[in-house]
């Protein structure tokens, strides 16, 4: 009955989810081209809170626990498990007076509205994965922007995204890279529940009545830790241990 019942909400999802990005497409180019980067970024967080509107068509609920009072004046890596598209927009707007940026596949840059015009103009960085001659340059610019400018790269070290909600070991070369390069950042680890559970039947119908759980742990500065390796096996520790398939 559950699945039955997922087949229409899915396609009344689909079809909040295909207006909220033609409608903001527009408004996202008049804001940064007309009025600048701040104004197409309050552009952007209003998408990801429309994008969260949609979703609760599903029935999907949302909560984001941060107990932490993060200065914005410094660079953020925050690091989480991957389980889902669903994580990138509560992380965004839960997170948005941090600036949140992504490292997104070069694929993503053209043809989805909204969504491509901000990978290609919001700051996030687009690779090549099969090209590292052209991704790992793009990294550390990125994180040279990030340093800069006192933004949050977001950083998902699992590579791929779970599917059942166990968490994969980390690939830390990204990771270690983004340290690298942004030495006076704050990493903060966000443990992500139930994410997988939207796609649990496939990308149709979706999954319905599911409760996505996002908690922040305690930050840390990466000027603490000498032992870097130590440091992701600690990050990778907090955030898989609060983690529930």
């Amino acid at each position: 009955m559950r699945k039955i019942l997922a087949y229409p909400l899915t396609v009344l999802y689909f079809i909040c989810f295909g207006i909220t990005l033609v409608v903001f497409h527009p408004i996202q180019w008049i804001c940064f081209n007309l009025f600048g980067y701040q104004a197409h970024k309050i552009s952007v967080d209003w998408l990801q809170f429309f994008l969260m509107r949609s979703l609760n068509v599903l029935g999907t609920r949302f909560t984001f626990t941060n107990p932490y009072d993060i200065d914005t004046d410094q660079p953020l890596i925050i690091v989480a498990n991957h389980q889902s598209m669903y994580d990138i927009s509560p992380i965004m707007w839960y997170m948005r007076k941090h600036h949140p940026k992504f490292i997104s596949k070069m694929e993503l840059g053209r043809g989805i509205p909204s969504v491509s015009y901000n990978l290609r103009h919001g700051g996030s960085v687009l690779i090549d994965r099969k090209n590292p001659r052209q991704s790992l340059p793009a990294i550390m610019k990125f994180g040279e922007y990030i340093e800069k400018n006192k933004r949050a790269a977001v950083i998902f070290p699992e590579g791929t995204r779970s599917k059942t909600g166990v968490p994969k070991p980390f690939q830390t070369k990204g990771l270690e890279m983004m340290m690298k390069k942004v030495p006076s950042a704050t990493i903060v680890p966000i443990s992500i529940n139930n994410s997988w559970k939207m796609l649990r039947y496939g990308k149709f119908p979706m999954g319905i009545g599911n409760h996505l759980k996002f908690t922040v742990h305690q930050p840390i500065k990466i000027a603490t830790f000498v032992d870097k390796q130590e440091l992701i096996k600690s990050v990778e520790q907090t955030i898989t241990s609060n983690i529930h398939p």
